[in-house]
């Protein structure tokens, strides 16, 4: 792979803290976080339940405005904005992949990997199902098309969910313990899916608590008590 990670960081936080009320105790989530990634990383954010990593990543996702500090995404003021403003952005430049799946039942494979494209309304319907089916194809889905999520394996849901991630061509992958309910041959199938995005420039952050999975990335980020260790890349 040549070198692909830019100079400037795709993502930068400054000071970014988060406390929480929990009845009349306030309960700090993020601690005075420090983080940069650059634009084609692969980073594992890492850390046991409790340390603030699934704060952090709602941050990092748009999904969290209510905080402390500041986040630049590509070079963008992300902090000063609310939620009805992120919306659009996190829609087009960010990816989840998540450990439950959350693929709609009654939906299709495709119609469910079209989701985040026809939710952008910049494209006509047929050109979204036609990326969901390019995404779908890349992971190996072009013949579950019809499929219903009940229909598949937990490893091909899985795979849906990368797809539907990728639909609207982010900049960010965000994978949220995204091997957390596999089998170990499963486990490695989805990391082998998300190396070889890192392998074509895509950047990814990858939350695990897992030691083994972590290692699949080219940088681990530690966090714990709500404070990050190996937030710069050297």
């Amino acid at each position: 792979r040549t070198d692909l990670v830019s100079a400037s960081p795709m993502i930068a936080l400054e000071a970014v803290s988060k406390t929480y009320q929990h009845g009349d105790v306030p309960v700090c989530a993020l601690d005075g976080i420090d983080l940069e990634i650059h634009e084609g990383e692969f980073v594992a954010i890492m850390g046991p339940s409790g340390s603030g990593k699934s704060t952090l990543l709602h941050i990092l996702g748009l999904l969290d405005s209510d905080y402390r500090g500041r986040y630049r995404l590509k070079g963008r003021e992300t902090s000063n904005l609310g939620l009805d403003a992120l919306e659009p952005v996190r829609n087009r430049e960010v990816g989840f992949v998540f450990q439950a799946f959350h693929l709609l039942p009654n939906l299709s494979i495709l119609e469910n990997a079209a989701l985040p494209a026809l939710y952008a309304r910049d494209r006509e319907e047929e050109a979204c199902f036609e990326a969901a089916r390019h995404r779908l194809a890349q992971v190996g889905l072009e013949n579950r098309l019809d499929h219903r999520p009940s229909q598949l394996s937990i490893g091909q849901c899985q795979r849906a969910g990368i797809a539907r991630a990728l639909v609207n061509d982010p900049s960010l992958l965000l994978a949220d313990e995204p091997t957390g309910a596999l089998d170990s041959k499963t486990v490695q199938e989805i990391l082998g899916i998300l190396e070889e995005l890192y392998e074509q420039g895509r950047t990814v952050v990858l939350v695990t608590h897992d030691a083994e999975v972590a290692k699949s990335a080219r940088r681990i980020v530690h966090v714990r008590d709500g404070r990050c260790e190996n937030g710069r890349a050297q």
